[in-house]
């Protein structure tokens, strides 16, 4: 598998595998995280345009999974209620989505998240319990809530590796 940046060329296949990711979502009980249409394209549009959207592809070259990582001050993570596990430069983890093909996606995107900066932030629905649990099993701890631009509620997550 490899993990490449996302092309203009790959946007139907993007917005294939977040509807799937939406579908997955209202059955395992968490049907406002995304609603009916978020991501929206446009913001893949510029995931893709900025180069912080990036693809899993497998062997055969099919996308198997979808997500945005970004580094730098995230402006959402400014104000938490909790505490980061530090203020030192970090990456964030967004948008994640899989096709459901392959077993074990996320824990190869966190990887390519902790190499690129060593300490990374990601935020999730209360109602993900999937990914809580999959964030929490992959040594990410818990540091309080963050509220995103509409106002919403998220659980903050952080995993640092490296002492900067």
């Amino acid at each position: 598998m490899e993990i490449r940046h996302l092309q203009r060329e790959d946007l139907p296949r993007a917005l294939e595998i977040y509807a799937r990711a939406r579908a997955l979502m209202r059955e395992s009980g968490n049907p406002d995280q995304w609603g009916d249409d978020r991501p929206k394209i446009e913001k893949t549009i510029d995931d893709i345009q900025n180069k912080t959207g990036y693809a899993l592809v497998d062997e055969e070259g099919e996308i198997v999974a979808v997500f945005a990582f970004l580094t730098g001050e995230d402006p959402t993570y400014r104000v938490i209620e909790g505490r980061w596990q530090n203020d030192a430069p970090y990456g964030t983890l967004h948008r994640v989505a899989s096709s459901g093909k392959r077993k074990g996606v996320l824990k190869e995107i966190l990887a390519f998240c902790e190499a690129q900066t060593g300490n990374v932030r990601v935020d999730t629905h209360r109602d993900n319990k999937i990914m809580q649990h999959l964030l929490e099993k992959s040594g990410y701890e818990y540091c309080g809530i963050i509220h995103i631009a509409d106002g919403s509620p998220r659980l903050a997550y952080q995993k640092t590796l490296k002492k900067n």
